[in-house]
């Protein structure tokens, strides 16, 4: 089974995901929905005025999981992240962002309106990881725990 592969097929099942930040060593956990391009950048997009958002600004080191099944009959099956995280400003890398995430979350008009607000800013981050550890009990029976670093 080639992980990257089996990532990648992770990161298209699974919409919502924790982002945990850290700032004076207090950590902090968020639900975000995301998506994912095909070098297993992730991104997602979140009001600026938010917690995990500013925490990111300063301390750019985060970590984050996804969980696929959601009921406690099913295998686990699931993603521990750890990487950098940023906020982007650049229009080539929003408009990459805006690529992989309109439709699959929120459609673009609703993007733009979210991107616009006066009130409530959003901006999109993006988290390149460099360790991914799945938890499989489907694919791997004998050893779920399955690490790959980038």
């Amino acid at each position: 089974m080639d992980l990257k592969q089996l990532i990648q097929q992770y990161l298209q099942e699974a919409k919502l995901m924790q982002v945990a930040t850290s700032m004076e060593n207090q950590p902090w956990i968020c639900s975000v929905w995301f998506a994912a391009d095909e070098d297993l950048n992730i991104y997602w997009l979140s009001s600026t005025k938010r917690r995990h958002s500013a925490e990111v600004i300063e301390n750019r080191k985060v970590a984050a999981a996804m969980a696929l099944p959601q009921n406690p009959q099913d295998p686990p099956r699931g993603l521990q992240i750890q990487g950098e995280a940023e906020l982007l400003t650049n229009k080539i890398d929003i408009d990459k962002a805006l690529s992989v995430y309109s439709g699959r979350i929120f459609s673009t008009e609703k993007i733009n309106e979210f991107m616009s607000s006066s009130e409530n800013p959003h901006r999109f981050y993006r988290i390149k990881p460099t360790q991914f550890v799945l938890y499989d009990a489907i694919h791997f029976p004998g050893n779920a725990r399955q690490e790959y670093i980038l």
